[in-house]
């Protein structure tokens, strides 16, 4: 029996959505399927309500630099002075608290600003001193690692006997819903961060800058000015972190804030193959996040060492990037198939849909 001529193109069409939906959702479902995996493992303590809010409190400082690192990665660049300017904004918070007297308010309204001008300053290197990102980011940042070891003199801001105000502390172990608060901010900042990439002008600006500077510029985007606006929004995200982070801590200490820097880039990367594959994005990097500490906090209940954090992390990464290409592959295979065309390469594709998803 001759099959008839659309037959080819349905199954294309099937394995299109087939490898669309691995790549949006393939993400989302192992989330799941690590949670169930963990909570059939360990029924005791896995599933509890305690052991989430514990993941949720953990991991809101990593989610939240990530997705402060998320605004630059969308217009293209990338922001290593993360970790330093983790660091120095908490330094900052308890410096102003408990040596200077300041109202904590006061201090963590400054710091918070402080974020948003170091940003900018990275962003005005980058753009119009024409310095690679990678290069620029890197020297602020271990600038901003001197001027932590100057502010703290090398040794830790220890509040005294009266510790800090509880009002301070309480942005960080407070509890909302039953949840802790932290998890709410995480959740408030995505649904901004969405708005604001998704939905709104500036958002398709920088990922048509991300896509193609050149071809921003020819229609007209001022990408300088966007980029310095995408390197000052990271700042701002990033001087709130250290604000939680001393919260948290509630210790000044200098070495603090490296040892963030590596989840945050990893849960941004790991995002960009969710969600909307091929860019990074809000609800992806939520989703690397949150499979990262399910996978994390399981892997710590069942006693693993401590070098199982990098191995974990690093696999994942790679596991989902593997992924994603295979679902591009599918897809493009799928397309050759219905337009008779050859296949395109993958990377390619993934840039010129990003470039007509980012189009104003």
């Amino acid at each position: 029996m001759t099959p008839s001529p659309s037959s080819p193109s349905r199954r294309s069409l099937s394995g299109c959505l087939h490898g669309h939906f691995i790549g949006t959702y393939g993400l989302l479902a192992l989330t799941v399927l690590l949670f169930l995996v963990f909570s059939l493992v360990l029924p005791d303590t896995f599933p509890t309500l305690d052991n989430v809010s514990s993941i949720l409190s953990n991991q809101s400082i990593p989610a939240i630099l990530a997705l402060g690192a998320t605004i630059p990665i969308a217009s293209g660049k990338f922001d290593l002075s993360l970790g330093y300017a983790l660091g120095l904004a908490h330094v900052m918070v308890l410096y102003l608290i408990v040596d200077e007297g300041w109202p904590w308010p006061l201090a963590c309204l400054a710091v918070v600003l402080g974020g948003t001008l170091s940003g900018a300053a990275n962003g005005v290197i980058v753009e119009f001193a024409r310095i690679d990102s990678f290069i620029a980011t890197l020297g602020t940042g271990s600038m901003m690692y001197a001027v932590t070891g100057w502010i703290t003199g090398g040794g830790r801001i220890v509040p005294g006997p009266d510790g800090l105000p509880a009002a301070f502390t309480g942005l960080y172990d407070s509890r909302f819903l039953g949840l802790p608060l932290p998890a709410f901010y995480v959740l408030g900042l995505v649904t901004a961060l969405w708005l604001l990439l998704e939905r709104l002008p500036f958002g398709r600006y920088l990922y048509v800058i991300g896509s193609n500077p050149r071809a921003a510029e020819i229609i007209g985007i001022p990408t300088h000015r966007y980029c310095v606006y995408a390197f000052a929004g990271s700042g701002t995200v990033v001087g709130f972190a250290g604000v939680l982070l001393a919260a948290q801590q509630q210790i000044g200490n200098p070495s603090v804030g490296l040892e963030y820097l590596l989840p945050a880039f990893v849960g941004v990367l790991l995002g960009s193959t969710a969600i909307k594959p091929g860019r990074a994005n809000a609800l992806g990097t939520l989703v690397a996040v949150t499979v990262l500490a399910v996978g994390l906090a399981g892997i710590g209940q069942l006693g693993a060492q401590f070098w199982a954090t990098p191995l974990f992390n690093g696999a994942t990464l790679l596991v989902a990037v593997g992924l994603a290409g295979y679902s591009a592959r599918r897809r493009l295979r799928a397309d050759a198939t219905t337009t008779g065309r050859p296949p395109e390469n993958p990377s390619t594709a993934t840039a010129t849909a990003d470039d007509g998803a980012g189009t104003p």
